[in-house]
């Protein structure tokens, strides 16, 4: 059974946004590995200050094969667990045979699957600026607050937008909803790893609709593929109160289904 376990982050966060995750995960005796999207290294509270123009340079195909030469370097093939766009980027991943088992978490706008009006009207304040592919695109703390975290206590979201919100690139929107994104996903993969899908029910910018089409799609893959909708949970289902249960849920399922290392290099 694979000990390693590498987290990918989605945007308007870092790999600071993990930081629970790890210790959790770590405590139960794995090595964990949460690498940053290039030009997203740093932190939080510094980025915002000063935004890293390099980000301009950084879309899903780019991101996604970032990954993956940090994965093919690993001792052994790990578990990949992803979030929003992270969790597309895993999908990704996996249709390139890595990772011994997947899981994407509320994850974004995915190659070949609609995008529901929540979904779009969360994209807005970024799309609806035709010259913002080519910048690094800031979230405000009202639209963190009312949408991305809208299951995160009031009292809480000025702590938590500080602590882990970060400038993301207008590259990964633009790319990722009208350009393809890092390309097709086959659906009916022989060489997928097993995957659960995790999605929140009271998500505004990735609804859960879109993550059971999702899961409606990867279901045709060879091997096992499986679904997880917490009603009560938003987008910032990772960190709101209550993460341990999905944490702890995601770990118990990839260790239950997991494939054999073997498999993975094969793949």
């Amino acid at each position: 059974m694979s000990k390693t376990i590498v987290l990918v982050h989605g945007a308007w966060l870092n790999s600071k946004s993990w930081e629970l995750w790890k210790a959790r995960f770590e405590a139960k005796g794995y090595t964990v590995i949460a690498p940053d999207w290039p030009g997203d290294e740093g932190d939080p509270v510094e980025l915002k200050a000063h935004p890293n123009k390099a980000l301009t340079h950084f879309g899903p195909k780019e991101i996604v094969d970032h990954y993956e030469t940090l994965i093919r370097a690993l001792p052994e093939a790990p578990i990949l667990m992803g979030h929003s766009a992270g969790g597309v980027f895993v999908q990704h991943l996996a249709d390139r045979g890595l990772g011994v088992a997947a899981i994407a978490i509320d994850p974004a706008p995915t190659p070949g699957v609609g995008i529901p009006l929540d979904g779009l009207l969360s994209a807005l304040p970024v799309l609806s600026d035709p010259f913002s592919g080519a910048k690094v695109v800031s979230m405000s703390k009202e639209f963190f607050g009312s949408r991305f975290a809208n299951g995160l206590p009031r009292d809480q979201v000025d702590a938590h937008f500080e602590r882990y919100i970060v400038p993301t690139a207008g590259k990964v929107y633009w790319d990722g909803v009208t350009s393809g994104g890092a390309g097709t996903i086959d659906w009916e993969s022989a060489i997928r790893a097993p995957m659960l899908l995790i999605g929140g029910g009271k998500d505004l910018i990735a609804p859960s609709s879109m993550t059971e089409s999702i899961f409606k799609k990867q279901k045709h893959a060879a091997s096992l593929t499986e679904l997880k909708i917490y009603e009560d949970r938003s987008h910032y289902i990772c960190a709101e109160p209550g993460w341990e249960e999905v944490a702890d849920f995601a770990l118990a399922w990839a260790e239950k289904n997991q494939r054999a290392g073997d498999a993975a290099k094969a793949a």
